[in-house]
């Protein structure tokens, strides 16, 4: 990695930086907590890693964190797992997601669009309303603090109305998409035995509908723990037997009571993808999840009650979560329930002009679809509310970095980030005061002590490493679900270094205090002893116009050689002919270096994905390794199944 200093793409101006949030929140911090007035963001974020306990404490009283019950300290235990924050504390995440209600009850919480792209507002006073009423009907039904409530749910505003509810009764909330079959979501909502489903009657799509009737009661049946199902008519269809209607649960005019539950009470679950076993079932607290999107949303983000925060999810997909947690800091929600390319490519920039948002957050392959399909969205789209545009699920390419500060705005701040479900939040990304350089994150984020580690657990800069973060987060797991011992837990994290979180990805801290992020870890590519990230190469090979998507994997042979084939699904018309072959290897060579030269280029119908659009690379591997297709992979996780025959055929001629 060079070490070189480049001019930044992007740097906030001097009034931006005063009246941020994370400016003043340091100002303040400085003269209550003890953290450095001078600095800057680096002085900050060292102080919030070196002084956990000021931090956090400075971070619940900055955003007046209402604790019905005081703490006795703010880290009871700081052993990682099993960190013990704020013990002795009560507190409950709804009743802070609906405190905008009390001073602005006529503006609007939510904004819904749907594929006619026409916002339509819920109020913080209706909001409030229905969550009180819903929450009274759960009471009504017997959910009692701790049982399970799922959600078979678009990105609706139901969907966010019964999160609330289940929330403020002190339930455990949980969710999928209706794009989800039956057996993906089995795989996940059996395992918490939820005892009631939230389920729609089918959702629209690309512009067509989609009835999920047959699917809402293959899971009646296969959930026995069910008490009730809420239908909630999308399609307009009548509700069937034995299902309570949506409209009789929300329709009173009830006063929210927020249960009031330990600081580390369970808020939701969250599932991995799943794509080689059963999902893990992630339990975040509601406690955790309030302070660490406080932080994040209000100081990374800079959001607050005049902004509009708009982001492309499902609520299959931990950034739905996140999405919602823009009510704590009284912002608006934009929730977008659609394609993200329907009726055109340019469809998600069209919902963030008719919504006036101020943050936009998509993924990466968005931006660089957008890029391919040649779309202008600072000519064709009023975006002048766009302050931020923030891209995640992979690492946002060089080339996605110059089309966003080209064809949006040269004054735009583009915030790649990057965490996971597990921690639900961002290790590393935005921060509204620090200059943006292409293809790298900002920073780490606060209270996170993110590094780069070498196999000895040497901290690295200027080269890669794996990432890990060496204190622990307040959003980090309580534990997983159907883990008594915690040996799943701590498999999936601490195993490789005793008490440090290993996250599975590669990373670089350069010498300026940025981050690089260059794939998972776990499928890592390694040549002659050289570890190389698979996100730098499809950064290459995408830039050509007839590689449609790429997927790279690297494999021991068992004579001790490495196999390293290349696998393009091809644009339309486009031709894997020797003068593209010579293209492919050309542009690897130059743009990164001849060791990252694949050893075959082989064109495939199509890349499969997991359901929430990551490239499946492990279960690739196992299946080119020799391991049966069930073995290597969790059918209900992937987006094409169909397209894993292709390697499962390959791997048989190659044998």
């Amino acid at each position: 990695m060079s070490t070189e200093n480049p001019q930044p793409l992007w740097q906030p101006d001097p009034q931006r930086i005063a009246r941020s949030q994370v400016t003043r929140f340091q100002a303040w911090a400085a003269e209550h907590h003890g953290a450095p007035a001078d600095g800057g963001y680096a002085a900050l974020h060292r102080w919030s890693v070196d002084a956990l306990e000021p931090f956090w404490e400075a971070v619940t009283q900055w955003f007046d964190v209402r604790f019905s019950t005081p703490y006795a300290r703010v880290l009871g235990d700081r052993s990682m797992p099993g960190a013990e924050w704020f013990p002795g504390a009560t507190l409950n995440y709804a009743e802070h997601a609906l405190r905008a209600a009390a001073t602005r009850p006529d503006e609007p919480a939510l904004l819904y669009v749907d594929e006619t792209h026409e916002p339509t507002p819920v109020t913080w006073s209706e909001l409030r309303r229905q969550v009180g009423s819903l929450a009274a009907e759960l009471r009504a039904l017997g959910v009692r603090p701790g049982d399970r409530i799922s959600g078979y749910l678009p990105n609706v505003p139901q969907a966010v109305v019964a999160l609330l509810a289940t929330a403020a009764v002190g339930a455990v909330w949980t969710s999928c998409a209706p794009d989800f079959g039956a057996r993906s979501v089995l795989d996940r909502f059996q395992q918490v035995e939820p005892v009631v489903l939230f389920t729609v009657d089918g959702y629209r799509y690309g512009g067509k509908e989609h009835d999920r009737r047959e699917t809402v009661t293959e899971l009646r049946r296969e959930l026995p723990s069910l008490r009730a199902v809420v239908h909630i008519p999308l399609l307009g269809t009548e509700a069937p037997e034995g299902a309570l209607e949506w409209d009789a649960l929300t329709r009173a005019d009830t006063e929210p009571v927020f249960e009031q539950v330990p600081f580390s009470h369970p808020l939701w679950v969250l599932y991995s993808s799943g794509t080689t076993g059963l999902p893990k079932a992630i339990v975040q607290s509601q406690g955790g999840i309030l302070v660490e999107h406080l932080k994040q949303l209000g100081l990374h983000c800079d959001l607050g009650p005049e902004d509009r925060f708009f982001w492309y999810t499902s609520t299959g997909w931990m950034m739905w979560n996140f999405l919602v947690s823009g009510l704590l800091t009284g912002t608006t929600v934009v929730l977008y329930d659609g394609s993200p390319g329907y009726p055109d490519t340019g469809a998600q920039w069209r919902v963030a002009e008719r919504t006036g948002a101020t943050l936009y957050g998509t993924s990466a392959a968005y931006v660089m679809a957008c890029r391919k399909a040649d779309v202008h969205p600072g000519r064709d789209f009023d975006l002048s509310t766009v302050r931020c545009v923030a891209t995640t699920g992979s690492p946002l390419p060089p080339d996605g970095f110059r089309w966003l500060h080209e064809e949006v705005r040269e004054d735009l701040w583009i915030a790649s980030v990057s965490g996971g479900t597990d921690v639900c939040s961002c290790f590393a990304g935005a921060v509204p005061t620090l200059p943006v350089y292409i293809g790298e994150l900002q920073a780490p984020c606060l209270g996170t002590d993110l590094q780069s580690w070498d196999p000895s657990g040497k901290p690295l800069i200027d080269e890669v490493g794996e990432l890990v973060v060496t204190n622990p987060m307040p959003s980090m797991p309580i534990h997983f679900w159907n883990d008594p011992d915690g040996s799943r837990y701590h498999g999936s994290y601490f195993d490789t270094y005793p008490g440090v979180w290993r996250h599975g990805d590669w990373i670089t801290l350069t010498s300026r205090g940025s981050v690089v992020i260059h794939g998972r870890s776990d499928s890592t590519l390694n040549r002659q002893g050289v570890r190389m990230g698979s996100a730098d190469i499809y950064e290459a090979v995408e830039r050509l116009p007839e590689i449609k998507e790429s997927l790279v994997i690297g494999i021991e042979q068992p004579d001790g050689g490495y196999w390293m084939p290349l696998f393009v699904h091809l644009a339309p018309g486009a031709v894997l002919d020797q003068a593209l072959l010579d293209r492919v290897k050309q542009t690897i060579r130059e743009n990164l270096s001849p060791r990252h030269i694949p050893d075959e280029v082989i064109e495939v119908p199509g890349i499969p994905h997991t359901l929430t659009g990551k490239r499946i690379e492990v279960p690739v591997k196992r299946l080119l390794q020799g391991t049966p297709l069930e073995k290597a992979v969790n059918p209900g996780s992937i987006d094409n199944l169909d397209l894993l025959h292709f390697y499962e055929d390959l791997a048989r001629k190659r044998a």
